[in-house]
């Protein structure tokens, strides 16, 4: 385990070269969150933080066939702007850089690329546009396989059953269960008796991991249907 190089940035390109030539990192997952404000108890760095580590643990997993890149940090925020601290992309900058770090891959002959997101605010940009890549790649890359999902939707199921509240919510129960779990460091628990909104306070770090696990298990049930073939845009011209 102490030898996975999980993350592409800690390889050379030597080792990433040849690791492609024997077949392996065919599979690359791109972790997209945000940094914004997450109410008084949260660090701004949740959404992106939550998405690579998921990530994380999915490639761990299945070590050698997939590979994480670059989490993308920034998100589209502006929603959130009102609050010191958010950091907002606009959605054709951000938009474009997702895209080119998706066909980087897949001209280095990565075949499936999983855009694991873990911020709300990135979901309908992505949505309006993925249907453009698909028939981008289905032409240039007719193998290549591009998706995106927030991982809570991958795991929204068993989410539901652990949370009295809301999947995700926004820095509440679900999202703050999760940081007790995987950063508690990130957790400023006497300021969540201060701030309105009291539902972090239903959150322990107990029901975080149990969320964790449920998110690391849906994404890597995806991951290896993505490797089996399946999820390929069905695209068709006429």
């Amino acid at each position: 385990m102490q030898n996975q190089h999980v993350f592409m940035g800690d390889l050379t390109r030597r080792e990433f070269r040849e690791a492609l030539a024997e077949g392996k990192f065919q599979t690359a997952i791109i972790p997209t969150g945000s940094i914004e404000q997450h109410l008084e108890h949260l660090a701004m760095e949740h959404d992106i933080r939550m998405a690579t580590h998921v990530a994380e643990q999915t490639a761990r997993q299945l070590y050698p066939q997939v590979i994480v890149t670059l989490p993308i940090r920034a998100g589209i925020s502006e929603h959130h702007m009102r609050h010191q601290g958010t950091v907002s992309a606009k959605p054709g900058p951000w938009l474009s850089v997702v895209f080119d770090a998706v066909e980087s891959l897949i001209r280095h002959g990565v075949k499936n690329v999983l855009i694991l997101n873990g911020h709300g605010g990135n979901e309908a940009p992505m949505g309006g546009i993925i249907g453009q890549w698909h028939l981008y790649f289905a032409a240039e890359a007719p193998e290549a396989s591009v998706q995106f999902h927030s991982y809570w939707d991958l795991s929204r199921p068993e989410a539901e059953k652990l949370c009295k509240g809301g999947v995700p919510g926004h820095a509440q129960e679900y999202e703050t269960a999760m940081a007790l779990a995987v950063c508690p460091h990130n957790v400023r628990v006497e300021a969540m008796h201060d701030q309105d909104d009291r539902s972090p306070l239903d959150a322990s770090a107990e029901q975080g991991q149990k969320l964790v696990d449920a998110a690391v298990n849906a994404t890597r049930r995806y991951v290896e249907e993505m490797i089996a073939g399946k999820h390929r845009a069905a695209v068709n011209p006429e």
